[in-house]
Parts: structure tokens; C-alpha cells; sequence
């Protein structure tokens, strides 16, 4: 029986684990932060502040800080432990994505393409309190040919990878700005990308029915993972040859269709094989965001219900990989 997690009033925006895997942060399109005990589902506090819905989350390496970007034009860091804010970056739109590098000295953010405005990454260091108090970035981007939807630091900080609505695919050198590869796999937006554990490789999910998985460095397209549904989340197993994907048709369509076909599952891929093996049930809903406990012993996955549940995996889930 999963962990059911209700903190928020409005759907699930993006869930995050730290780096050990004792807390899972979640938001949604209500202004709350929520952090939770993973262990347990216990709520440990909520970072207030936010006006608008929450796009997304992030937590540095040593989970000291916490980083959300908002529809409310802002960017905030929030000291992890006590709830504090300690840093607003005041942006002209929505803020779609935002990230710590390795070391945590580095933000990225990008803002969206609306009210007239372009579509920018910015990158602030936080060892530098003057860019954050004049609201001047060390360095920004501006991404005018289509917005960016999803965007992950690479290996070592040296570059992000930004998936844009038209499907693109980018890499932006966190040095000089510039645009080092541009692919195009995806034939329509991509929600979500998340790495792998090692930073080796990531995968990207897309309105185009399909996660793919890339190599970070090259960007070259590796495997493929095919559904008959719009896919919104795709996470990738830190232990096994596994990958989540979330997902479900648009939430403006879903009230026309009965849940029993509404596919509302998380399904299990294997990496290698492209092949599904797995499905798990539960939300009322599409499933906006899925996440890999760092131990790979359970997942996590949020949804348009405004759900978050934690699945353990059971004993027999670790028994079969070894065996296979």
C-alpha cells in the first residue's frame, strides 16, 4: 500500500528527491512548498512565500538550500532546515524551470516566453550577494525561437540541457552561453528531462507519446520507450536497468473519458529492452511527476489529483532483476 501524501489543493507540478533520499519536496499550482519525510510521509514543514502556482523545485547537494521558481515572476531560495527565505530573484514572467549545479554555488533558471517577453536562462552565483540584490545575472540567454519547457545541469556544472516546446533539444555552456549542440528527437514539447544517476545519460518525456533517452555529453539518442499517451514524467532507476514514465492524456481532456481508460498508470520500462514490464495504479488523474528514491527501493509519482504517493517496491521486485 503506497504513502499518500495531501499538501497541496491544486494538481502536482514537480516532486524531487535530495541527494540521500530523506526528504522529497514537492509543489503544485497552489503558492505551497511542501517537504516531506520520505521514510514515513510525514510533513515536515512548508516554505511560504510564493503568490502564485509553483512550477518547480530543487534542492543543492547537501540539501542546505532550496530553490523554487514560480508563476508569480519570482525565483526563491529557502534555507532547507528552517524554512527561511533567503534570497528573492524578481523575474518579468513565469519561471518554468530552475536548478543547482553541482556544487550549489550556481543557480540556472529560465522564465517563460509571455506578455511580450523572451525566453531567458539566467545564471546567478550565490557566492556573489551583489547579483542577487541588484538582480543582475553573471550571465543570461535568450531562447527566441521556442520556450523552454524542462532544463538540467549537465556533468560537473559545465553546461545545462534545456528541452524546448518545439521538441529541440539544447546545450547551453554554463561558461559562455553558448549554444554547444542542438538536436531534434521529439516532434513535440518536451515535459520533463531527469538524469541518471551518474550524470552519464538522461531522459526526456514528451507530448509525442514517447521518453527517450540520451547520452549527456553527445546527445546521442540511445533508446526509445513508446506509449499511446501524452508522457509528462520519466524517471530513471538509480539501481536497475529501469525507467518510470508518468503521464496521461491532457488535463482538460480527462473528464471525458472514464477512468478505466484514462491510463492513468505509472509503467516500467526496461531500459535495454524498450520493453514494459510493470504497471502501478492509483491516481485519479494523469501523473504529472515521477521520481526514483536515490536507493531505487521505492518511487514516488504526483499527480493532476494533487496526490503524491510513495510506492515501495516489494521484496520479489529486487529477487527478479537479479535473477534476470
Amino acid at each position: 500500500k503506497p504513502i499518500l501524501l495531501q499538501g497541496h489543493e491544486r494538481s502536482i507540478t514537480q516532486i524531487k528527491y535530495n541527494r540521500e533520499g530523506d526528504l522529497l519536496f514537492t509543489v503544485a499550482k497552489d503558492p505551497i512548498v511542501n517537504v516531506w519525510y520520505s521514510v514515513n510521509g510525514e510533513r515536515l514543514g512548508t516554505y511560504n512565500g510564493h503568490t502564485g502556482a509553483v512550477w518547480c523545485v530543487d534542492a543543492d547537494w547537501d540539501t542546505r538550500h532550496v530553490l523554487t521558481g514560480s508563476a508569480d515572476n519570482s525565483c526563491r531560495l529557502w534555507d532547507c532546515e528552517t524554512g527561511k527565505q533567503l534570497a528573492l530573484v524578481k523575474t518579468s514572467s513565469a519561471v518554468r524551470t530552475c536548478g543547482f549545479d553541482f556544487g550549489g554555488n550556481i543557480i540556472m533558471f529560465s522564465t517563460d516566453k509571455q506578455m511580450g517577453y523572451q525566453c531567458f536562462v539566467s545564471f546567478f552565483d550565490l557566492r556573489d550577494p551583489s547579483q542577487i540584490e541588484n538582480n543582475e545575472p553573471y550571465m543570461k540567454i535568450s531562447c527566441s525561437d521556442s520556450k523552454i519547457t524542462s532544463a538540467v545541469w549537465g556533468p560537473l556544472g559545465e553546461f545545462i540541457i534545456a528541452g524546448h516546446e518545439s521538441g529541440e533539444l539544447n546545450q547551453f555552456s554554463a561558461k559562455s552561453g553558448e549554444q554547444l549542440t542542438n538536436i531534434k528527437e521529439h516532434t513535440k514539447q518536451i515535459n520533463d528531462i531527469q538524469t541518471s544517476r551518474d550524470m552519464t545519460m538522461f531522459i526526456t518525456a514528451s507530448k509525442d507519446n514517447t521518453a527517450k533517452l540520451f547520452d549527456c555529453t553527445t546527445l546521442d539518442h540511445l533508446k526509445t520507450f513508446r506509449t499511446e499517451r501524452p508522457v509528462n514524467s520519466a524517471a530513471l532507476s538509480p539501481i536497475f536497468d529501469h525507467v518510470v514514465l508518468g503521464g496521461g492524456q491532457e488535463a482538460m481532456d480527462v473528464t471525458t473519458t472514464s477512468t478505466r481508460i484514462g491510463k492513468f498508470e505509472a509503467r516500467f520500462f526496461h531500459l535495454a529492452f524498450e520493453e514494459e514490464f510493470g504497471r502501478v495504479k492509483g491516481h485519479f488523474g494523469p501523473i504529472n511527476s515521477v521520481a526514483f528514491h536515490p536507493d531505487g527501493k521505492s518511487y514516488s509519482s504526483g499527480g493532476e489529483d494533487g496526490y503524491v504517493r510513495i510506492h515501495y517496491f516489494d521484496p520479489q521486485y529486487f529477487e527478479f532483476e537479479f535473477e534476470a
